[in-house]
């Protein structure tokens, strides 16, 4: 493969074998040349950087900022990362940063904060709760604020009241018998009193962060973790033990569960000591910025706005992992009322990322089509069918399947879909930004049944062929592990976790 000449100033993979992929198809099963010419190409340009680590990508530094830590929120990236790119990117107060997976609302918070204004588009009811709450933070009364948390901390809940909260299937015994009456009753409480719009927002948003801490339940990947007090673990040990099988291995254990009154007690003096802080400092530029959120695809929303309005992107999908967010976050969806059908329903719309995500192609052409755009429809649809690489992975990933390498087929949807989907994102990007507006993609690198993705290389191919430049691709110097399954099979593949940078000329 080709190599960079070592250079200590920009560090560009420096003939270090660690960071690049020699073997995308695990004992040479299947054609990897489409792969390794993708390395080649975009290994000039790549960076191991100390720029950004494996905090600044994810939540953990915006954990202990003010703001930004006020949804728990464990996909998101950090404040940080956001502020170094919007300086390098050269945003300035007035212009207009855009993310179309907004989640916990980092891009365009951090952007407020200088002035700078913002569109951005998440699907979940979660995102929506916590970019209400903190667009109103120059409007909170810290005196209604305190009054609140006195009540949250002396009103008495009746003997009498019984009420629980509701559930779902996934969702059914959850909580201890106690702390469904506090959730339900504290709800019912505040959502029924005179306190302004704008405290009962913040308050549903504190619920929200304390379901899990008062729950059965951890969020754990892909998957809830429940521990072994919770009622539907002892009646499913039961079952084993009957059924002659042994007794669960691993077995969670989250102490002592604490009350719902004393995690919003907590969660409301953290916020209320946030608020008075930002507060007494300059709020003009927050003030005077504009945060469009928009709830929905941004799939299906970006096609109906105008060309060339947007000065960047700071961004961050649903990374390509077969995690499932109407599952990690079943009990802040219920919560917020969403029902069975709701859920199955949800999991659809969500950017192609699980197994059980199904092609949304058909109903990408019928919307095009509704917004006369059927040809720019064709162009992006041709642009991913025509892609060497993506048909590379694809029909290796057909024939991982069919040896048995696969332990679910709906792997092989999911990837094609999810490319898919994300080219179209690329080319809505790609007509929304002005020209010379640059756009960074937070993502990881994958592998499925020995075969290695390279989701950034892909990827930045893909804008790529929509018109944008590729210019520089971020990787962090702590490499991804695999699975053990994966490991013990396959042997062991560094997978790079990267910020790719493109610009629109």
């Amino acid at each position: 493969m080709k190599k960079t000449q070592n250079s200590k100033k920009d560090n560009m993979f420096d003939n270090n074998e660690e960071w690049m992929v020699s073997n995308f198809s695990a004992d040479n099963l299947n054609s990897q040349v489409e792969r390794i010419k993708l390395e080649d190409k975009f290994a000039s340009i790549t960076e191991i950087t100390d720029k950004f680590n494996r905090k600044s990508v994810s939540f953990q530094l915006s954990k202990n900022g003010k703001l930004h830590r006020w949804l728990k929120y464990k996909e998101g990236f950090s404040s940080d990362l956001v502020n170094t790119l919007i300086k390098e990117f050269s945003i300035y107060e007035g212009d207009t940063i855009l993310d179309p997976f907004l989640g916990s609302g980092t891009t365009s918070f951090v952007a407020s904060l200088k002035g700078i204004n913002s569109i951005g588009f998440d699907i979940l009811p979660i995102s929506k709760v916590s970019v209400e709450a903190k667009k109103a933070m120059f409007n909170y009364d810290v005196l209604e604020l305190k009054k609140a948390l006195e009540d949250i901390k002396n009103i008495a809940i009746p003997e009498t009241y019984k009420k629980r909260v509701n559930s779902i299937r996934i969702t059914d015994n959850a909580y201890p018998h106690n702390t469904e009456i506090e959730i339900s009753f504290f709800s019912e409480y505040f959502s029924s009193s005179t306190y302004s719009t704008e405290l009962k927002n913040l308050l549903l948003l504190c619920i929200l962060n304390s379901l899990e801490k008062v729950s059965y339940s951890a969020k754990d990947g892909q998957y809830l973790r429940w521990d072994y007090r919770c009622p539907k673990i002892i009646q499913a040990e039961k079952h084993r033990l009957e059924a002659g099988k042994k007794p669960f291995v691993t077995k969670l254990d989250k102490g002592v569960l604490p009350s719902l009154r004393s995690v919003l007690i907590s969660e409301m003096t953290a916020l209320i000591s946030d608020i008075e802080e930002i507060q007494l400092e300059s709020d003009d530029l927050f003030i005077n910025s504009r945060i469009d959120f928009i709830t929905g695809n941004a799939l299906f929303e970006m096609p109906k706005f105008e060309s060339n309005i947007i000065n960047g992107v700071i961004t961050s999908p649903p990374y390509c992992n077969r995690y499932d967010y109407t599952r990690t976050y079943a009990l802040e969806l219920v919560y917020l009322g969403v029902d069975e059908h709701g859920i199955r329903n949800l999991r659809q719309e969500l950017l192609s990322c699980t197994v059980e995500s199904k092609s949304k192609i058909e109903k990408l052409k019928e919307h095009y089509t509704k917004l006369n755009k059927v040809s720019d429809f064709e162009k992006i649809y041709s642009i991913i069918k025509n892609n060497a690489t993506l048909n590379e992975i694809n029909v290796s990933l057909i024939k991982r399947s069919e040896n048995g390498d696969i332990n679910n087929k709906g792997v092989l949807k999911m990837v094609d879909g999810y490319f898919t989907e994300l080219t179209f994102i690329f080319a809505e990007l790609f007509r929304l930004c002005k020209s010379g507006s640059f756009v960074a993609f937070v993502n990881d690198n994958v592998r499925y049944g020995g075969e290695v993705i390279p989701v950034d290389f892909l990827s930045s191919e893909l804008a790529e062929s929509i018109g944008f430049i590729p210019v520089k691709i971020y990787t962090l110097k702590q490499l991804k592990g695999n699975s053990s399954q994966q490991m013990a099979k396959y042997g062991r593949i560094p997978l790079r976790k990267s910020i790719t940078i493109w610009k629109k000329p």
